[in-house]
């Protein structure tokens, strides 16, 4: 007998790490939308590619919001530990997906986290750490933070699978999508360097707080568009 697919999520909020699972689960999920589930995808842009092809795989997964979070690289000079990048865009080798609701998600995180810096711009993806001068080169291209997982997220999210022999690109979803990051290093608190530890700490900090603002974000985009 063949097996049914399960429902997609209403709302999937992905990340990469269990470090990250757990700053989002432990600031607690009131006022969480029914279908609402945190997805683990594991490191890396193909790993995020696979685990959230999955997930929307169930019945209604093309209207499923999909917000990509975590930690990440600020790229520009004055960034600190714990402030917060809402993308306009992602981008990575295989073009830019622009998300949803940008102005009202800054807004619901600048309530949720009072005092924490929220920068909006494009967040680039790379397939490994980004150190040194590599992130100046990054920085010129226009982009404002890297991270591994979030650009691969919703390259994946904004595909239509609905006809699987149609390897067109037509990405035709209807479900919003997002992304959401919280600086772990800057330009001036490198990884490498001893205030890592008290950056990570700022980090998490930031991201158990932010549950809030995503489930706003979500109730916003049911409604209907004027």
């Amino acid at each position: 007998m063949e097996r049914r697919a399960e429902p997609a999520a209403s709302l999937l909020v992905a990340c990469a790490l269990r470090i990250e699972r757990a700053a989002l689960r432990s600031g607690g999920e009131r006022g969480a939308p029914d279908g609402y589930a945190v997805l683990r995808t594991g490191m890396g842009p193909r790993a995020a590619d696979l685990a959230v092809a999955r997930a929307l795989a169930g019945p209604g997964g093309d209207r499923t919001a999909v917000l990509a979070t975590g930690f990440c690289a600020g790229l520009v000079p004055g960034m600190n530990p714990g402030d917060l990048i809402v993308a306009e865009e992602t981008r990575d080798p295989r073009g830019t997906v622009t998300c949803d609701g940008t102005a009202l998600l800054a807004e619901a995180l600048a309530r949720a986290v009072p005092g924490a810096a929220v920068h909006l711009g494009a967040l680039t993806g790379s397939d490994h750490v980004v150190r040194g001068q590599e992130r100046a080169q990054l920085r010129a291209t226009g982009a404002i933070a890297v991270d591994m997982e979030s650009a691969a997220t919703l390259w994946t999210a904004t595909r239509d699978t609905r006809d699987t022999r149609d390897t067109r690109d037509t990405r035709h979803r209807r479900g919003p999508v997002a992304a959401v990051r919280v600086i772990v290093d800057a330009p001036e608190h490198e990884l490498v360097r001893i205030g890592t530890v008290r950056g990570g700490i700022s980090a998490f900090r930031v991201l158990r707080a932010v549950l809030p603002a995503f489930f706003d974000w979500h109730r916003s985009s049911l409604l209907p568009r004027r």
